[in-house]
């Protein structure tokens, strides 16, 4: 106990008391200097002290009183008091135990700094940028930097806690104390710090205590150094935070990594400490291997399914249904969920594993295209109506897709799409099954024959066709022609002299003849000609006068003959 503790009478009282009475000889009465005086009375508000002055002195009693509000003295005991006042006006002189103990505090605080003696002291509680210490009956400042080796968020754990610290920092005109627990904490694992960093070495197993964690690792104290247990290295599989592994105060084993001599670094692992489970992975799970698994972590892009302790998989979007490609994850599975997956390709070297779960199912598009093949009748509801065409639902949640091109044999998709409705029930036929790309195209016009077919196997090239005049342009004119077909006549096709307007010539509404001169199946054009014809009957009409004008000339001939031998006959008569 310092100076300001009251020291019990020997039990010797007359020798001590002789000291004292020799003492008091030699004591120097100045304001502000401390004294010794014996306790010769103690009532509920006074404690009375004898100095050897000439007279008694009265300190109030709750400066003898310690922080449970009991009184630490007694009669006879000798005590330090400091002179506050001499002769207060009434002949007495004023003494204060309290000042005295503060005094004695100082003085010794001042020792222990230029000692750099360790003292004792009680954590109070908060204060901005640190802690106050209780030392010795005087608040002192603790920095937050210096509560322990590395910076301290939360200093909760210390408050209200006797701990060991070193003076650093003194003024007593400003009442100014300044200690610090982390000197005490680098001097007392000085040595356990050296030793410790003569046995570390990189592949060595050591022990130590979780201090810190953060959001990146956790440090552990290995006695005297701190390592960094990187996240990573806390296991083999995925792990979000360092909470999940390990907690402050936990002691644990761990492998050392790295070792910086120069930096006194320190990277540990504890996953390093069992076998590597990615080493034979691809051994142990070839391509095409079925199992279960756990969903551990969910994505925008897929789900980390974990096969086994410290190996996950990935599950991409796109491999997760057959159907469902641009769901989110979450809609299909959820965290904890077992699922069934199927290996898909390992890359070792990248650590990487590519699973399917939609591949453990029955593709729908394979089991289509058993059951169906080109040509076949399917029915089902519109499920999509596009600038391309309409969707309709086909069984196992798949979709064929019926382009605007294959809507209706006459009239233009763009215009055929307008009578189809979400949710209608419709069939069509079966077009084509493309499994690799998974796609199934479906036609509604196909239900029917091709009318241009039929068109051409009545009407051959050369047919004269009679037709009205539906629309005309500058370069030509559309002809609605029987069966409810189209045909097309070019300016040029309507008369051997050069047609520079076809509005000049035709309106709409007019009849006309035509010969079909070409069915262009791929386009589905009838190309009209009359001009064609018009030659074609004019070269018939040639034809047809030559015959009957040599067929004349012929009969003329045989007459005359005729003639001449009947006269010739009368004259030998």
């Amino acid at each position: 106990m310092s100076t300001a503790t009251a020291t019990s009478a020997p039990a010797s009282m007359e020798s001590f008391a002789a000291l004292f009475e020799e003492s008091l000889e030699h004591q120097e009465m100045r304001q502000g200097e401390v004294i010794t005086a014996e306790i010769v009375g103690i009532d509920h508000n006074f404690v009375t002290v004898n100095a050897g002055l000439k007279s008694e002195s009265l300190i109030p009693v709750e400066e003898f009183k310690n922080d449970l509000g009991e009184i630490e003295a007694k009669v006879g005991d000798f005590v330090s008091v400091a002179i506050e006042s001499i002769e207060d006006g009434f002949g007495a002189t004023k003494l204060s135990r309290e000042r005295a103990k503060k005094l004695a505090a100082w003085l010794d605080l001042e020792a222990a700094m230029n000692e750099g003696r360790i003292v004792t002291g009680m954590v109070q509680g908060k204060v901005k940028g640190g802690l106050t210490v209780l030392v010795g009956g005087l608040r002192a400042f603790l920095p937050g930097s210096l509560v322990d080796m590395r910076p301290v968020k939360d200093t909760t754990p210390y408050e209200y806690k006797e701990m060991e610290f070193k003076v650093i920092k003194l003024d007593r005109k400003r009442n100014n104390v300044v200690v610090s627990r982390r000197a005490v904490l680098e001097e007392t694992m000085g040595a356990d710090r050296e030793a410790m960093m003569e046995n570390l070495k990189e592949g060595s197993i050591v022990k130590g205590v979780v201090k810190n964690i953060t959001d990146y690792g956790a440090f552990v104290d290995l006695g005297g150094i701190d390592g960094l247990l990187h996240i990573t290295d806390m296991a083999w599989r995925r792990v979000k935070h360092p909470s999940e592994v390990v907690h402050v105060g936990q002691e644990l084993e761990a492998k050392i990594l790295r070792y910086d001599t120069e930096k006194n670094r320190v990277s540990l692992g504890i996953k390093q400490l069992g076998d590597d489970p990615w080493v034979g992975i691809a051994r142990r799970y070839p391509q095409g291997t079925r199992m279960f698994g756990k969903v551990a972590n969910l994505t925008d892009y897929g789900a980390f399914v974990e096969i086994e302790e410290g190996i996950e998989g990935l599950v991409h979007v796109s491999e997760m249904d057959w159907t469902n490609k641009n769901v989110s994850p979450s809609k299909i599975v959820q965290l904890g969920d077992e699922v069934e997956v199927m290996v898909l390709d390992i890359d070792e070297d990248k650590r990487r594993i590519s699973l399917g779960m939609k591949q453990c199912k029955s593709n729908p598009w394979e089991d289509f295209s058993m059951n169906h093949k080109k040509g076949d009748k399917v029915s089902g509801a519109i499920k999509s109506i596009t600038d391309f065409g309409v969707f309709i639902g086909l069984p196992g949640g798949i979709d064929g897709l019926v382009h605007l091109s294959d809507l209706s044999w006459n009239v233009p998709g763009e215009e055929a799409v307008r009578n189809f409705r979400k949710g209608q029930d419709v069939e069509a036929v079966v077009l084509g099954i493309d499994l690799e790309r998974e796609r199934i195209s479906l036609g509604i016009k196909q239900l029917e024959g091709d009318p241009l077919t039929s068109f051409a196997t009545g009407h051959e090239k050369g047919s004269i066709v009679k037709g009205t005049i539906k629309t005309v342009e500058a370069k030509g004119a559309t002809v609605q022609l029987d069966s409810d077909m189209e045909g097309y006549l070019r300016a040029s096709e309507v008369s051997r002299d050069r047609v520079e307007d076809m509005r000049s010539h035709f309106k709409e509404g007019d009849e006309i003849e035509a010969m079909i001169i070409n069915v262009d199946r791929k386009n589905r054009v009838i190309n009209l000609s009359i001009k064609a014809k018009d030659m074609t009957e004019q070269d018939s009409a040639m034809k047809k006068f030559a015959a009957e004008s040599a067929a004349a000339a012929s009969g003329s001939t045989n007459l005359g003959a005729l003639l001449k031998a009947k006269l010739d006959n009368k004259n030998a008569e």
